[in-house]
């Protein structure tokens, strides 16, 4: 700093003296934030005047120091990667601190920003304004943290004990990571420190690495006496993971089957996190009507051949990639495991959906988290081919002449006797007492002997099948299938000879 003045008037000795005291004066005002920091400073003012009849006299007073205090230094809370790795951008990433929501009685649902005091960096002593932090050095709420570092200064009225706050980091849109939701509630204060505790809201661990959800911090508090006021440091690690590390896609050979085709299925699970994957575990589960392969299996990643472990439990499958880990991708070359094996359609095919579903499930190499995606759904349509999905119904009312209920040779048949079916069908025999209905829809099916329709006559007892006793039969009928239903009946009053 350099002052430099000439008079054309003689000046005085005492105005002199003077203008020293008052550059000496501004040489001793209060430090900035900077001196505080312990930055070596030197201030040097120079005066010069002319009494217009000697030559200039020149008067040099220099003030030079070394501020030695070092302040407490309180880091920044950081935004790390899943596994507590540096972000390779923190652009679009943001930080705020809200109230819990009135009424929720979890405290863990956000509700208003909290207020935060302003402060300063550097700071302008006098003008009641606290000096603040950086990288966070106004203080403010949503604080883009877009070197991956954030802090937040709690007033005293905020301190009190039990108090509880939302800390919320949201990355940018389209990021791949997920928001996260940590719950900050404030423990003891002792002498100058604070004690408070960070807990994730979503269970996973804050900092991976350590596996903990839930951090304990001690805080110093900065005392700014100039403002009055003592403010207490919130600054916890977060990590933030990607939203999605697997990702299963199923697919098929073909778009439509039918009963004896065999379909060729492919599962293809890729890595879609920054760090290798183990235990990979597939769990699919086949449609109505479909029987798995055996020994039909093969797995493959990245032209490599994988060993593929099966476990069947009904229409359950799980295969399982054993002393196998799926390394991470990229965009260019992403990382891959193709799973593949085949299925038969059965008759019972074409009563199901067609329509199947996988997932995946691994766990992370990095942190030992767990990670899943699915159900990835294929469907199949079912066409019915050879097959229908109904089926055919066959049978015969017949005179039974040895009362056994069976129909033997030279047993004639009853012409014009009625059979009601379950679903309201009238079915008439023909003159040789026989009957068939097509397109009978598959399942539990009952038909039932009108006797009106056949006057003089009862049903004829079955001493066989205690079932065939009954003017009602059940069957069971197959898609595509064939089923009989026979009724034996008898003259009500024996006259002797055939009727």
């Amino acid at each position: 700093m350099s002052f430099q003045l000439s008079w054309s008037q003689r000046l005085r000795a005492p105005w002199l003296r003077s203008l020293a005291a008052i550059v000496l004066t501004s040489s001793l005002l209060p430090l900035s934030p900077i001196a505080r920091a312990g930055i070596s400073l030197q201030n040097r003012a120079t005066a010069t005047y002319g009494d217009g009849i000697q030559a200039d006299l020149i008067d040099v007073m220099a003030v030079s120091g070394v501020v030695a205090a070092q302040p407490t230094v309180v880091p920044p809370g950081r935004i790390t990667g899943c596994a507590g790795e540096t972000l390779p951008t923190y652009t679009g990433f943001k930080v705020s601190l809200f109230d819990p929501l009135m009424g929720d009685p979890t405290g863990t649902s956000p509700g208003n920003p909290t207020p935060l005091t302003p402060t300063e960096v550097p700071d302008v002593v006098g003008n009641g304004i606290p000096l603040g932090l950086v990288p966070n050095s106004q203080n403010i709420n949503l604080f883009p943290s877009n070197q991956g570092s954030f802090n937040f200064l709690l007033n005293a009225s905020q301190q009190s004990f039990g108090k509880t706050y939302i800390l919320v980091i949201t990355p940018p849109a389209g990021s791949g990571y997920d928001q996260r939701r940590v719950q900050v509630t404030i423990g003891a204060t002792t002498g100058n420190s604070l004690i408070y505790t960070a807990t994730a809201l979503d269970g996973k661990p804050l900092n991976p690495p350590n596996g903990q959800t839930s951090v304990s911090y001690t805080q110093s508090l900065t005392d700014l006496n100039q403002a009055g006021i003592s403010l207490a440091v919130i600054a916890p690690t977060v990590s933030v993971c990607q939203n999605q590390a697997l990702q299963i896609v199923k697919s098929g050979d073909r778009a439509a089957a039918e009963p004896g085709d065999t379909v060729i299925y492919r599962l293809a699970i890729r890595n879609l996190s920054s760090t290798a994957v183990v235990n990979l575990t597939v769990t699919d589960v086949l449609p109505l009507g479909f029987t798995y392969g055996v020994g039909s299996v093969r797995g493959e990643s990245n032209g490599t051949p994988v060993s593929i472990a099966t476990e069947r439990s009904g229409s359950t499958l799980q295969f399982k990639a054993e002393n196998f880990a799926l390394p991470p991708g990229s965009q260019n070359q992403p990382s891959v495991l193709t799973i593949a094996y085949a299925a038969t359609l059965t008759p019972d095919a074409i009563r199901g959906s067609g329509q199947n579903s996988a997932a995946v499930s691994g766990q992370r190499t990095d942190n030992q988290l767990l990670v899943k995606d699915g159900p990835s759904i294929h469907r199949l349509a079912i066409r019915a081919g050879i097959l229908a999905d109904c089926g055919t119904l066959i049978g015969r009312v017949f005179y039974d002449k040895n009362f056994d209920g069976e129909q033997q040779p030279g047993e004639p048949g009853l012409p014009n006797a009625v059979i009601f079916m379950d679903d309201g069908n009238r079915i008439v025999t023909d003159v040789n007492g026989l009957f068939s209905v097509a397109n009978v829809i598959a399942g539990a099916r009952t038909a039932t002997l009108d006797l009106t329709s056949v006057p003089g006559y009862t049903l004829a007892p079955n001493p066989y099948f205690i079932e065939r006793n009954s003017q009602v039969r059940l069957v069971r009928l197959e898609p595509g299938g064939l089923a009989r239903i026979n009724f034996g009946v008898v003259p009500a009053v024996q006259t002797g000879g055939t009727p």
